[in-house]
């Protein structure tokens, strides 16, 4: 399927003021499944536009305004090729078929702080909330994991969320309720609670059902790495597994570090009149 998204994000202030660089992580991770055919950022001539790869091997568009504005619009146009199975097959390791399993010494140096849940006065909570997924003392691996994944929703309510940052995983049990963000979060450091190697992931979601209004958001879930398999998808907000219907764009050791869009002004909080951000992802 090939499938254009366009993300708009769009700045007002109340007088001209001097802008910060703004960091983008927009441009979709080609793969297996995923083929980038044209990425097109503009911002008016507004700005420059300087690239680089973050630690994560993400692409990164830093972009430089030299003059002052009192409104800016970027609007980045991405077209891809999309072929994930609604449906995947993962070929995992033999001895890692039944959890509790061993990470290869290698695996652990490599994985390192993907393994390591987030500290903190919450961490038993979570820990012992996880643990209550492991059905006895030799359990199947993918099964665990989506049970997991599938045990999300019924413990946590979805919520937009329009608020910076991510909740603490330990707060969103509590809440009962987050975004998909904060979700995602939850279902990692449950995972790495459980000795799993976990990575956070943001990019686009693309539902073909739900109304040709609004056929796309932007989106965070998870992977987990199981040797032989690799990086499996997993996005409890919808208990879903595999890339279909996700397009992603960046994974990190947090979802706090791969906002899509980052910057600021040289100015007072009163100065920021708005802000508006679109996304749709289209078919053809």
């Amino acid at each position: 399927m090939r499938l254009t998204i366009t993300h708009r994000t769009a700045y007002h202030y109340r007088r001209p003021v001097a802008l910060q660089p703004h960091r983008l992580l927009v441009t979709p991770r080609a793969g297996a499944e995923l083929r980038l055919l044209d990425l097109v950022i503009d911002t008016g001539g507004a700005a420059t536009i300087a690239w680089t790869d973050d630690v994560f091997g993400n692409r990164i568009a830093t972009l430089n305004f030299p003059q002052p504005a009192d409104a800016i619009e970027i609007i980045v146009t991405a077209t891809i090729e999309h072929d994930a199975p609604p449906f995947p097959i993962f070929t995992i390791a033999v001895d890692a078929h039944h959890y509790p399993f061993a990470y290869s010494q290698g695996d652990r140096i490599d994985l390192g702080a993907l393994l390591t849940p987030q500290p903190g006065d919450g961490a038993e909570t979570v820990a012992a909330w996880a643990r209550g997924f492991v059905a006895g003392g030799r359990t199947d691996t993918l099964a665990l994991l989506k049970d997991l994944n599938a045990g999300l929703l019924p413990a946590i309510a979805y919520r937009t969320r329009d608020e910076e940052g991510t909740q603490a995983p330990a707060e969103t049990l509590a809440r009962a309720s987050g975004s998909c963000r904060d979700i995602a979060a939850l279902f990692i450091d449950a995972a790495r609670h459980l000795g799993f190697g976990a990575r956070a992931v943001s990019g686009y979601l693309h539902d073909p059902e739900q109304t040709a209004d609004d056929p796309g958001s932007t989106h965070g879930w998870a992977e987990i790495y199981l040797p032989a398999a690799g990086w499996i998808t997993f996005d409890p907000t919808h208990n879903r597994v595999g890339d279909a219907q996700l397009i992603p764009v960046a994974v990190a050791r947090h979802i706090r570090q791969i906002m899509p869009v980052t910057g600021g002004y040289i100015g007072t909080p009163d100065d920021a009149s708005g802000m508006t951000v679109s996304v749709r992802v289209a078919a053809g």
